[in-house]
């Protein structure tokens, strides 16, 4: 079981809901944190919430320049949880560019930046741990999720090709899919969530994954089964089980 007491870990996206709610969880367990988010506002608030050791350094994932700088700042860590992300519901036939395109720079190429620049250094220590947030709604695309999906599916292939990388390395990877979590992001949508869970309870599920050496978790268990299996639907059984293909128009 790994040990988090005096370990230096690094959350990216972590000024409140799930990334907030797991630091609370490192920082009980002993690990000295370092919150970051592109608010600074919010990241001195939520930093007065941790028990222990805990500091802050604002980031913009979406900007090359302040990843870097981010992580000279943030120096040698022995693992770095990526959380940050946006979404908004967007259907292909109501197209929005800038937010489609933030979805993707920020849920996926963000993650790639943060990634990209701790990797060098543990790498070059021969010790690490990496922890990737994907989704459910990453195994297969979903209507409504224009971007979402498509950019969570990105993290998570990232991990799995990580992770065929160091296996058998001192640096573990790991991939978290969680299902609705009760945050910012979740209150745009109008349909029902199921299994709709509190951001600590995630956190719970996160947190558990990250003592083990388990590459996967996807949870809720049971709510995770229905994506899980769609994976191996053909085409014609997966696509209708969703409301008919509405008009090319808006």
């Amino acid at each position: 079981m790994r040990q988090f007491n005096g370990k230096k870990y690094w959350l990216v996206g972590a000024s409140e809901g799930l990334g907030l709610a797991l630091a609370q969880k490192l920082s009980r367990a002993g690990a000295e944190v370092i919150l970051s988010a592109r608010s600074a506002d919010r990241l001195a608030e939520a930093v007065t919430t941790l028990p222990g050791r805990a500091t802050t350094v604002p980031v913009d994932v979406a900007d090359v320049a302040s990843v870097r700088a981010a992580a000279a700042t943030v120096g040698p860590i022995d693992g770095v949880v990526f959380l940050a992300g946006v979404y908004w519901p967007t259907r292909a036939a109501a197209w929005d560019a800038d937010k489609v395109e933030a979805m993707c720079d920020i849920n996926f190429t963000g993650c790639a930046r943060v990634i990209g620049a701790v990797m060098p250094g543990m790498v070059a220590r021969g010790t690490g741990h990496v922890v990737i947030t994907g989704s459910l709604s990453g195994f297969r695309g979903l209507p409504g999720a224009i971007g979402y999906s498509a950019s969570k599916a990105g993290t998570m292939a990232l991990a799995e090709s990580m992770y065929a990388d160091l296996r058998g390395t001192d640096i573990t990877v790991q991939v978290a899919n969680p299902g609705f979590i009760r945050t910012r992001l979740t209150d745009k949508n109008d349909f029902s969530m199921p299994f709709l869970m509190e951001p600590d309870q995630a956190a719970q599920y996160m947190f558990d994954h990250m003592l083990t050496d388990r590459f996967k978790v996807s949870f809720p268990m049971v709510f995770s089964w229905l994506f899980r299996v769609s994976q191996f639907l053909p085409d014609w059984m997966y696509y209708r089980m969703f409301a008919p293909k509405p008009s090319a128009k808006p």
